[in-house]
């Protein structure tokens, strides 16, 4: 993180479910030894909820008001701040919350001082629209890379036409497009790492991906670079 900001980034983007709060802690801590003036904004999120009793177990997507409140007390205290700069909804809700229930209490931590902008993450146009006839969605966090590319269809208009930042993640697809991953690579993975249960890191998808990424080799060579840079491009 401290090499990050050297090099000029000014944002860090965590979440409670990154290492059950350990994420936070550590974000917490770098802030700390930063002055003030050398801070970067803060992006963290809620609505994903393990069981202490448990924490290997899935977490649930739970976005009740009661919920979205608790949580971002508690990522208050780990990252050790008054204000997060942009708060987001990790998941949408499975437990049977009515999303504008949970943008309004969003929205009454936004009035408190307790954030200072409101987003989502892997929302669709209907819950976008949803939050947005009762406040403006600053924000949308979408998976976008060259081989999952749906974000492109629906929801990243949406939010061309509605003022709405877009963050995208896993631009490299959790590796596939990192000019480094193959097969061989593949057989290495831990047996409790998800991708050997994901369809893109399987057959037919797998050869398929890895094909895209030996084809992006060339580009980069062109431009004397290498293959991250030309996919996250």
């Amino acid at each position: 993180m401290h090499h990050a900001i050297e090099l000029g980034v000014n944002w860090i983007d965590t979440a409670p479910a990154y290492g059950l709060g350990h994420a936070e802690e550590l974000v917490g801590r770098f802030l700390k030894e930063l002055p003030v003036a050398r801070r970067p904004l803060v992006f963290t999120k809620c609505g994903l909820v393990w069981n202490p009793a448990d924490p290997r177990k899935e977490p649930r997507r739970d976005l009740r008001p009661e919920t979205v409140r608790r949580e971002c007390e508690a990522s208050l205290r780990r990252l050790g701040l008054e204000r997060i700069d942009l708060y987001q909804f990790h998941w949408p809700d499975e437990a049977g919350t009515p999303v504008e229930y949970s943008w309004e209490e969003m929205i009454r931590l936004r009035e408190e001082g307790k954030i200072r902008a409101m987003g989502v993450c892997n929302f669709d146009v209907g819950l976008l629209a949803i939050c947005a006839r009762l406040r403006p969605v600053e924000s949308l966090q979408t998976p976008l890379s060259m081989i999952r590319r749906d974000a492109a269809l629906a929801e990243i208009p949406w939010c061309a036409e509605h003022g709405t930042g877009v963050l995208s993640y896993s631009p490299l697809q959790s590796g596939l497009l990192s000019g480094a991953f193959s097969t061989a690579r593949m057989k290495r993975l831990a047996p409790d790492d998800w991708r050997r249960a994901s369809p893109e890191f399987q057959p037919p998808r797998l050869g398929r991906n890895l094909a895209l990424a030996h084809a992006l080799r060339g580009i980069a060579r062109r431009h004397h670079v290498k293959v991250p840079a030309v996919a996250v491009a």
